[in-house]
């Protein structure tokens, strides 16, 4: 090939990348139109109709407990992990080299060497900063670490789907679910600031046979393995059509080709469903046109509506920026924004009519909704509502409201970030 020719086709390439990366930028959301009404989200019917929408089984969680903090979940974690005979699951956007993750990274080794089968699924991007050798101890003694979506020439066109899921699965017997990874972010905190505010919940009942098939789903996709060993789906071998505990479901988000996620679905449903109150809390808290007519729609029929994001100290000041251009509509609607003042509030909540919760990994943004695999916790449940509609409030004494008038005259420099951020809106 003469150079004028690899010069040409150089050029065109780039072109034609261009103008994939435009279309992608460009292409607008699926508006998740909900044009009949709604039943009650008090109604069981409600619940049937969000977990056959989102192609999810209903289950028993016998036992949930909010786990505040890296002060409380860490401890939990490790304590169950220690306690493992058959096996353990990992699963985390975020594994940093830290000392937290040293202290995992031997208790996995040691349940290692005593014949349990751990397996991790760590994002190759997420966790980027952690060399494959980290985990040459665990792998010598057992363990199997896989990497999800490393960067190689066939996996590039996905390279935008990333794990975002936080889990890990015990025995198939124990789950944890929620925001956090495994980090000094949440155990000493930043440099200068005090650990990131976020929440998990530890499950046991069958549904934790759904934040397993989770794991699965992105062990298989990691590994090219099924799951199929017996100390995976404990809760297979004898399921009791009388199980014990509260009707729930795991929700996963994952990309289709047609754009649609449960994710958001679930979020949409619940939204649209509520009658009272509405209490959200997201560090990147970006709802796109569709969802920001939901919410206002929601203030118009009586709905109370707060929002719980980081202030100042949100590690992505662009993604914040761009989350504050939104807020215009939203305050002139009635929505009544917060920001946390103390440090990066991390968590992931969603409470409707101080009954129906959500506690997961999506964040309030189109890559939760549209890119990433996700996992969310779903049920109606009021001691488990009022639980965290506590940390809800003690996080809201801790903010600033956003005044509307203020809004309006946020400086200049806010403006062009802002701007910057909604540029690349569909890609946070």
């Amino acid at each position: 090939m003469t150079f004028e020719l690899w010069h040409l086709f150089l050029l065109a390439s780039a072109s034609l990348l261009g103008l994939l990366f435009v279309l992608v930028l460009a292409e607008p959301g699926l508006p998740y139109d909900i044009g009949d009404h709604l039943p009650s989200p008090e109604d069981h019917e409600f619940m049937g109709l969000i977990a056959a929408l989102v192609d999810a089984p209903i289950a028993k969680a016998a036992s949930i407990e909010v786990l505040t903090d890296g002060v409380a979940f860490y401890p939990e974690e490790f304590t169950s992990i220690a306690r493992a005979r058959r096996s353990v699951h990992l699963e985390a956007y975020v594994f940093h080299v830290s000392a937290v993750a040293d202290r995992l990274v031997r208790l996995l080794t040691e349940r290692a060497r005593a014949g349990v089968h751990v397996r991790l699924v760590i994002d190759a991007i997420g966790s980027w900063r952690t060399p494959s050798a980290y985990f040459d101890g665990l792998r010598a003694a057992g363990g199997e670490v896989a990497w999800y979506q490393p960067v190689r020439w066939h996996t590039l066109k996905r390279f935008n789907n990333r794990t975002h899921r936080e889990l890990i699965v015990i025995d198939g017997e124990v789950a944890f679910v929620g925001g956090a990874g495994i980090a000094s972010w949440w155990d000493t905190g930043p440099p200068g600031q005090p650990p990131w505010r976020d929440t998990m919940v530890r499950l046991e009942g069958t549904i934790v046979t759904s934040v397993q098939s989770a794991f699965a789903e992105n062990w298989l996709e990691s590994t090219g393995q099924l799951l199929t060993g017996p100390g995976s789906f404990a809760h297979c071998r004898a399921v009791s059509p009388l199980a014990a505990g509260a009707d729930a479901i795991v929700v996963t988000g994952t990309p289709s080709a047609g754009r649609a996620t449960r994710a958001r679905m679930l979020f949409q449903l619940l939204i649209a469903g509520a009658r009272r109150s509405i209490r959200i809390t997201s560090p990147y808290f970006l709802p796109d046109r569709s969802m920001l007519a939901e919410l206002q729609k929601a203030v118009r029929r009586g709905v109370l509506v707060q929002v719980v994001v980081p202030g100042p100290l949100n590690n992505h000041p662009i993604a914040r920026r761009a989350s504050r251009r939104r807020y215009g509509n939203l305050l002139g609607a009635g929505v009544v924004m917060l920001e946390y003042e103390p440090g990066m509030n991390h968590s992931k909540v969603l409470l409707v009519d101080e009954l129906w919760v959500v506690v997961g990994s999506s964040n309030f943004d189109n890559r939760s909704f549209g890119l990433n695999d996700e996992i969310n916790l779903a049920l109606p449940d009021r001691a488990l509502a009022e639980r965290l509609r506590e940390d809800f409030e003690r996080d809201a004494a801790l903010c600033t409201p956003v005044d509307l008038h203020a809004w309006r005259a946020r400086p200049i420099s806010e403006r062009l970030l802002a701007l910057l951020g909604a540029l690349l809106e569909r890609q946070q």
